[in-house]
């Protein structure tokens, strides 16, 4: 899949929000209304900020796989998964607060077999109902080895719409840009029965960058790629 967010400071899909508070603060400047000029400036700020899109190093370790996006661990459980993976795995979720980086990542190298789109509520992206009921995007990931790594993006209270770039059959690379979530969301990643878990509850992670588990050897999930 080629990484369309590569080399850029700021996502495409934040230039509408850019374009709209900066001209509507440039607008507000020439009225003479210095207060809301002010108070638009600093959202055109904010709304350029909120769309970073920072470079990452991506681990050069076999068989590693990288959280899918900034923010704070907010579960770690073993469960079975009904819906995509239709089985048991490690469920580590990310809680993405409007302050961090709202790109997404691929967790490891593969090959994605499926991606559905599940339409759903909007229950603030901490609680653990979101993870089911919640509007999402999941992607299956099936790795070198034959294992099976879920991502799914999930949408929270304020966000309304979840942006993928990838497709079904598309071969991915760990760390590679993907898709975004807007404004407050999380994403569940699903590792195979057996992974070493290197993150703990509460921990903060960067997407691309932060390992969020080991497969066992003979799954290789993610190479020498950034």
């Amino acid at each position: 899949m080629a990484d369309r967010a590569v080399g850029i400071p700021m996502v495409r899909e934040g230039l509408p929000f850019v374009t709209a508070t900066g001209g509507s603060a440039v607008l507000a400047g020439a009225l003479g209304w210095v207060v809301p000029a002010y108070v638009l400036g600093g959202l055109t700020l904010f709304t350029a900020w909120f769309f970073r899109n920072p470079k990452r190093v991506v681990p050069r370790t076999p068989r590693t796989i990288v959280a899918p996006g900034d923010g704070r661990v907010i579960a770690i459980e073993e469960e079975y998964e009904p819906r995509y993976l239709k089985d048991r795995g490690v469920r580590v979720s990310i809680f993405l607060s409007i302050f961090d980086v709202h790109v997404n990542r691929i967790p490891c190298d593969g090959t994605i077999e499926h991606i559905v789109y599940q339409p759903g509520r909007f229950v603030a992206a901490n609680r653990p109902e979101a993870t089911l009921h919640n509007e999402q995007n999941a992607l299956m990931i099936r790795t070198a080895g034959g294992g099976k790594v879920l991502c799914s993006q999930v949408a929270g209270l304020l966000a309304r719409r979840i942006v993928c770039w990838a497709s079904p059959g598309e071969a991915v690379a760990c760390g590679e840009r993907f898709g975004l979530i807007r404004f407050g969301s999380r994403v569940d990643t699903f590792l195979p029965l057996g992974t070493r878990v290197r993150v703990a509850l509460g921990d903060s992670v960067k997407g691309g960058e932060t390992i969020l588990g080991e497969l066992t050897e003979g799954e290789e999930a993610c190479a020498a790629r950034s």
